[in-house]
């Protein structure tokens, strides 16, 4: 994004000082535009600029980069269970997350679901990855019955917003006590424990993961 950036406007580092974990791409690239008093009407070409940034980064070695622990493992034993369906929520551009996922050989797991082109805030994309679901042939679900897993606060908010359940997972830039401060259903340090996990997202609730 920071190269995507520069390349658009002239300003290098741009993101230095903009919160992203949890946060959906247009939300960010909001916030870095008015830092820098870039007017809103020019950040149309931002997604295409940034793809290519991306894909190129992909192949470029990082400290954190990889498949978090127990991930693959879980979406083998959630994929062809009939009770479940499993669908992506996520804040990125949906191209970018195809990305991401399909590097990692993981998109494969989800039919459909909701991406951070589909509301700015992340609070709006649970109702959205419902009625997807919906039209891709899955089940008419209520908010009650959809679990959130993910590693922010904010991924937390976003299912109390609707009233959904939450599994929260420490994988990520917050530990456990800051992602239990936040009210998640239920903490893991990670998910490679998969008994565990499935018996978080069976139920019933409250669950302790402890």
């Amino acid at each position: 994004m920071t190269r995507a950036f520069d390349d658009l406007f002239a300003v290098p580092d741009a993101f230095r000082d903009v919160s992203m974990p949890g946060r959906t791409d247009s939300w960010i690239l909001s916030d870095a535009a008015a830092a820098h008093h870039i007017p809103s009407g020019d950040l149309a070409r931002f997604p295409d600029v940034y793809l290519p940034h991306l894909v190129k980064a992909l192949d470029e070695p990082g400290p954190r980069k990889g498949v978090m622990p127990g991930v693959r493992e879980l979406l083998d034993a959630l994929a062809d269970r009939p009770d479940i369906y499993l669908a992506l929520l996520t804040g990125n551009y949906e191209a970018a997350a195809r990305a991401k996922l399909e590097y990692f050989d993981l998109w494969r797991y989800f039919r459909c679901g909701a991406f951070g082109d589909d509301a700015p805030d992340r609070n709006g994309l649970l109702p959205k990855a419902l009625a997807r679901v919906r039209a891709c042939g899955g089940p008419a679900s209520a908010a009650s019955d959809a679990i959130v897993i993910g590693d922010t606060p904010l991924d937390v908010a976003c299912a109390a917003a609707s009233g959904a359940r939450s599994i929260a997972v420490a994988t990520g830039d917050f530990d456990v006590a800051a992602l239990r401060a936040a009210g998640a259903d239920v903490v893991f340090e990670d998910l490679s424990d998969t008994s565990a996990v499935l018996a978080a997202i069976k139920g019933p609730y409250p669950f302790s993961a402890d």
